[in-house]
């Protein structure tokens, strides 16, 4: 009997043990805008800056700055990744294929865009709760306030800021966190 106590007892450690272990920005599986499978971990050792966007927003300008940004700082180090989401004033209504061509067109984006996703709300996409809920993230809760907010994920995959939708992503904050060393 003491036995069979002992190997519950373990059990029940072990399984809260597992529970207690935060997740990190690494863990997550997305779709990319081909909606083909993309693994989070693949950018291991890369500080990012995770944006979701809108094609018709007075914000969609940004895109611009967001390319000058991957173009200047993209690489083994840095790397921007784009979540279309329709859920401001449905300004991103359009399908993947339309939103990929709508970059490329407008803005030359070569950054990784992933697949439309519900950033708030009850359909709010895992990874999102995560960015935004700071039960999940460990640092703060960062509710998403409008298209074009930004956050920054260290290279260890663990939640570094937020940055207001408003704010350029060639602001001093941002520039100053991918410049900082390892």
């Amino acid at each position: 009997m003491k036995k069979i106590s002992l190997i519950i007892l373990l059990l029940f450690a072990s399984v809260h043990f597992i529970k207690a272990q935060k997740m990190n920005f690494y863990d997550f599986k997305v779709n990319d805008i081909s909606e083909q499978p993309f693994d989070l971990s693949s950018l291991k050792g890369k500080k990012l800056i995770v944006v979701n966007t809108a094609s018709k927003c007075g914000l969609t300008p940004q895109y611009e700055i967001l390319e000058e940004l991957y173009q200047r700082f993209g690489g083994d180090n840095f790397a921007i990744i784009g979540f279309p989401a329709n859920n401001f004033g449905a300004q991103e209504p359009g399908s993947n294929k339309e939103i990929s061509a709508f970059c490329t067109k407008n803005y030359g984006v070569s950054f990784q865009m992933m697949s439309k996703i519900s950033v708030k709300g009850d359909d709010i996409h895992p990874l999102y709760k995560w960015l935004t809920t700071k039960s999940e993230n460990g640092v703060e809760d960062a509710p998403v306030t409008w298209n074009f907010q930004k956050f920054m994920i260290d290279e260890n995959g663990n939640y570094a800021g937020m940055v207001s939708p408003q704010e350029s992503p060639a602001s001093e904050t941002i520039i100053k966190w991918i410049e900082e060393s390892k």
